[in-house]
């Protein structure tokens, strides 16, 4: 009989559950709601405060707060971008983390860790408004509204104890509100030195989580663990006032002026090697400090002559004594083709002394690798005399952004003379009939000074800065800049085009101390050329 019953309560609790879940299924179908209605889409100024709150998550940030700008060409620009972002960033990611993911494994004795897929998906992220602070300190301040959800694909393979296991995350849903500032703000590409991204609340962070195929986040609590668990992670490094720190310029770099000037004196050079064939060679030296933009100094050609003597001084403008070094190479000038070089070496700033002349006999090498062989053999010696005069602390510019404000020529400047900084800022509605890849060319007091070339652009911007060291203040010079194109497309008739010139007074330079003007260029039907020149004295 025990059998018995045994069996027949099992049927009974088999009979039982199906006929529950069958009456369950039809009660469920048959009080089912009938009059449910399609939605009605209303404009929002129909809806009552009651509906608004309700969907005021929804509002774009914009909408809700007047201090937040509409930027839907933004999200445009994304959305058309987006496939390649896509890559890029995650190129990007993948060679940032596969080295930090390989120090860290050995410490879990995992045998690896890779990507198997690395994807965003296709539904960029949004930006529902941004909000700009303006302060009096030379910063931009930004705050954007970011949602994103997204359909990325991410699959990594951990490999141990001869087992794999693949975790994949999917649905990835991020809601931020960061503030992100650019400061300080230079006068140097891209204009900004550093970005500090912090968030001003807990980001709201949902995704879905795969092992083998199984959702992990379906286990109970788990789903609440591991979203409070990131939310706390990422606050406590950057929420604020915490900020993840980016350097894009250094500060001190971006920021630097003339501290000082050095006075180079190339005397003569001893023993020079042969070039030409035929022939002693003709020798010239040409000068240039590292980090900087300003043109080389050369001196005058010895013609045929492997001993010479040039006994000629040159000034140049230091910015930072620490890091700079004089560049001095010797060339062997040709009347065709390339000037071939005879020798070159360094001279770092730094070991020279303030205010003392050194005078210093080089050998002149092959080229700076320490590992060529080539700089064993004898290539002769120069003999310059440098003497670095750096500013005094007194004559420092406090604020060194301040353009209005014209900075003293540094102790050492001729008596009676000065420094003359000339800046070519930019030209307007210039034009060549044949081409237009402007840049500018400087001459003054026989000195010939060019800035970069910019192609194909009528509105260039080159923001180049010039200096002149002169034993008098220049009230009777002129200076003449000329707008210059040049193609270098083969087997065309005008290579060279002039866009058109101006030649400025200096006495008005010198009696004001500073201008900064648009001059109209001679020869320009509209073109404009913007000037800025200061004389600096001690």
């Amino acid at each position: 009989m025990g059998f018995v019953s045994t069996i027949l309560g099992f049927c009974g609790f088999g009979v039982g559950i199906s006929t529950g879940l069958t009456v369950g299924y039809y009660l469920f179908i048959y009080f089912q709601p009938t009059d449910v209605k399609e939605p009605v889409i209303r404009p929002l100024i129909q809806h009552d405060s009651k509906s608004l709150l309700g969907l005021l998550p929804e509002i774009p940030s914009w909408v809700k707060n007047p201090d937040y700008d509409r930027i839907d060409w933004l999200n445009k620009f994304i959305e058309i971008m987006w496939p390649y972002l896509d890559k890029a960033i995650c190129k990007t990611a993948k060679n940032i983390a596969t080295p930090i993911i390989s120090e860290q494994i050995p410490k879990y004795k995992i045998d690896s860790v890779e990507f198997e897929s690395l994807t965003l998906g296709s539904l960029p992220p949004t930006f529902q408004g941004m909000k700009v602070y303006l302060t009096d300190e030379k910063e931009l301040i930004m705050e954007p509204s970011l949602k994103w959800a997204g359909n990325p694909n991410v699959k990594i393979a951990a490999k141990a104890f001869g087992l794999k296991a693949t975790v994949q995350v999917v649905d990835l849903q991020v809601f931020a509100q960061p503030r992100i500032t650019l400061k300080p703000l230079v006068p140097s590409f891209p204009c900004f030195a550093k970005i500090f991204v912090s968030l001003m609340e807990k980001p709201h962070i949902d995704f879905g989580l795969k092992l083998a195929g199984a959702d992990l986040m379906s286990i109970p609590g788990l789903y609440h663990f591991v979203q409070e668990l990131i939310k706390d992670q990422v606050a406590n490094m950057y929420l604020w006032p915490k900020t993840l720190e980016v350097e894009i310029l250094d500060p001190t770099k971006a920021l630097k002026k003339p501290v000082g000037i050095l006075h180079v004196k190339v005397i003569r050079a001893h023993k020079l090697k042969k070039k030409d064939l035929l022939g002693a060679s003709d020798p010239y030296v040409k000068l240039k400090l590292t980090e900087t933009k300003a043109p080389s100094k050369k001196t005058m050609v010895k013609h045929k002559n492997l001993n010479p003597e040039w006994n000629e001084e040159f000034s140049m403008v230091v910015k930072d004594p620490e890091t700079q070094a004089l560049e001095v190479l010797v060339y062997d000038w040709e009347h065709v083709g390339k000037h071939e070089k005879m020798g070159m070496n360094v001279v770092p700033l730094k070991e020279l002394p303030h205010y003392e002349p050194k005078t210093m006999m080089i050998d002149l090498l092959k080229n700076m690798d320490p590992n060529d062989s080539q700089n064993d053999k004898m290539r002769g010696q120069i003999e310059v005399e440098l003497t670095y005069k750096p500013f005094k602390e007194e004559d420092m510019p406090k604020d060194v952004e301040n353009s209005d404000e014209v900075q003293k020529a540094p102790e050492g400047t001729p008596p009676g003379g000065g420094v003359l900084v000339v800046t070519v800022h930019e030209a307007q509605d210039v034009e060549g009939k044949h081409h237009t890849n402007p840049y500018v060319r400087i001459l003054f007091r026989g000195e010939d000074k060019k800035t970069k070339q910019i192609k194909k652009n009528r509105d260039p911007r080159w923001e180049e800065e010039f200096t002149f060291v002169l034993d008098e203040p220049p009230v009777k010079d002129k200076m003449h800049l000329e707008v210059l194109s040049t193609s270098s497309r083969i087997g065309l008739l005008h290579p060279k085009e002039t866009l058109g010139y101006v030649v400025i007074n200096l006495a008005d330079v010198v009696s004001n101390r500073r201008i900064n003007e648009k001059f109209h260029l001679i020869d320009s039907k509209n073109g404009r050329l913007q000037i800025e020149l200061q004389w600096q004295t001690s």
